[in-house]
């Protein structure tokens, strides 16, 4: 049994003001972060000359801008035509279902994967079905990863049997009663029962509690705590516990409603092979990117990292022969050298990544260089209007909105930033890196005053005296 916190997080972004120095001392922009802040910014011009240059040999944790190396070390070791690739097989009586991690794969995929196998002329599978994961090995959740997430879906396990990108939805009901009540779609092969309680505010803040969540085996939940009376239900996603158990519910329904006879059991392998009988494909790698980056998809990350792994080392994929694959890849193939970065996943989920400003500034430097080959720079989210930075109130205004393409990485008490300013064809005019940890305002300090949002906190100020730095640049 694992308990697990239910946390559902809130990304603000606001900001202002002031100029500032550049150079190796001290950056203004800066102050404007609490006491005990740690924070590393460089920007650099495309032909090397560095503007803002301050403690960028210091090691922080990337979060999820270490996506770009995930993504640059997957251009160069995979190519553009690489796809995830699912494949049904037939041994005697037996049916082998070859999974390969793809993050996109759906039900609605695996049901058209399941008329093939019945317009092949299978009304009945006679023997067993084995769902074959050998394509990765080792954990299916990174080292480093709290244990408070691992119920949410942006922790979902990195798993071959990827199925609905490992996430399940369901709904809680606050009652009039003092109860609660779950619902979850008929679809959905899971188990949600609920003990939390209704309160007021006035009772949440007395009784100290929040809504929990306590996964079992099987993929049963049980929520706990208490959540505030509500009109309308909460919205939930869980991150499935187990993998395979999912799946072969899923396979059992699909097989009923396309009229497959299957009596027999449904089977974890590493080994078992057949004769192809049909397949389904995933969107090609560039497809796959450009939702990796735009939305910063864990999943996708990290399936592709264990997936670099097994295609350079030639074995089952893993966290640990995976985040090596992109070192010597990115080192091999771009000249880039992170020996001393420490990588636990490909996502930046792991508290336990480090690497420099310098390390990122290497990648943003070859990614510009080259994009004529790897076409990065447009799959990156832009400033106010795109992907994870479309809302970011930081950005949504001039002149930072629309002049900045970069990869944010968020993680408790750190806020980053990877990327270049360009102009109105998307080309770099400066490249910057900005790496915030250790980030603990007192929520009792004075804080800038904004007629929209009623305060600003100090990350989002320095945000936007930062990113006006970086723009000013030519």
């Amino acid at each position: 049994m694992r308990i697990i916190l239910l946390a559902i997080t809130f990304s603000i972004a606001t900001v202002s003001l002031p100029s500032c120095a550049t150079g190796a001392g001290h950056y203004s922009a800066l102050d404007y972060l609490p006491q005990g802040s740690r924070a590393s910014v460089s920007i650099r011009t495309p032909d090397g000359k560095n503007k803002l240059s301050l403690n960028t040999e210091q090691m922080f944790p990337p979060a999820s801008t270490l996506k770009l190396l995930t993504a640059l070390a997957a251009k160069l070791e995979l190519g553009d035509s690489f796809r995830f690739t699912t494949r049904a097989e037939l041994s005697g009586d037996d049916l082998i279902l070859h999974f390969s991690g793809d993050p996109t794969l759906t039900s609605d995929d695996l049901h058209a994967l399941v008329r093939k196998i019945k317009a092949a002329g299978i009304n009945r599978i006679k023997g067993d079905i084995w769902l074959n994961n050998s394509a990765f090995t080792g954990y299916e959740r990174g080292v480093g990863w709290p244990w408070d997430i691992l119920g949410v879906c942006y922790s979902a396990p990195a798993s071959a049997i990827t199925l609905d990108r490992n996430c399940v939805q369901a709904s809680i009901y606050t009652q009039d009663d003092g109860s609660t009540r779950v619902f979850v779609p008929e679809h959905q092969p899971i188990k949600v029962e609920t003990e939390a309680v209704t309160v007021t505010k006035q009772g949440q803040k007395s009784k100290q509690c929040d809504l929990e969540l306590i996964t079992f085996d099987s993929n049963e939940y049980l929520l706990s705590g208490c959540l505030v009376k509500r009109e309308h239900p909460l919205p939930l996603k869980f991150a499935v516990q187990e993998t395979h158990a999912y799946t072969a519910a899923v396979i059992r329904n699909l097989l009923r409603k396309n009229g497959i006879r299957f009596s027999g059991n449904i089977e974890l392998t590493n080994q078992r092979k057949g004769k192809l009988i049909a397949s389904h494909t995933s969107e090609a790698l560039p497809t796959l990117l450009d939702e990796m980056l735009k939305h910063s998809d864990n999943l996708i990350a990290d399936n592709l990292t264990k997936t670099l792994g097994a295609n350079f080392y030639l074995q089952p994929g893993s966290f640990n022969t995976g985040t090596e694959a992109i070192k010597q890849i990115l080192l091999t193939k771009a000249g880039i050298d992170l020996s001393h970065a420490q990588l636990a996943d490909g996502s930046g989920l792991s508290r336990n990544n480090r690497i420099t400003a310098t390390d990122m500034m290497h990648v943003l430097d070859y990614i510009w260089k080259h994009d004529n080959q790897l076409h990065l720079l447009a799959m990156l989210p832009k400033a106010g209007e795109s992907g994870t930075l479309k809302y970011r109130r930081s950005m949504r205004k001039a002149p930072i909105k629309g002049h900045l393409a970069a990869k944010s990485g968020t993680l408790y008490g750190s806020y980053n930033m990877a990327g270049y300013s360009v102009d109105a064809s998307g080309t770099p005019k400066a490249l910057f890196v900005q790496f915030v940890t250790d980030y603990y305002p007192d929520k009792k300090g004075a804080e800038k005053k904004d007629d929209a949002s009623g305060t600003i906190p100090p990350i989002f100020q320095f945000e936007q005296t930062f990113y006006n730095d970086v723009i000013s640049y030519k």
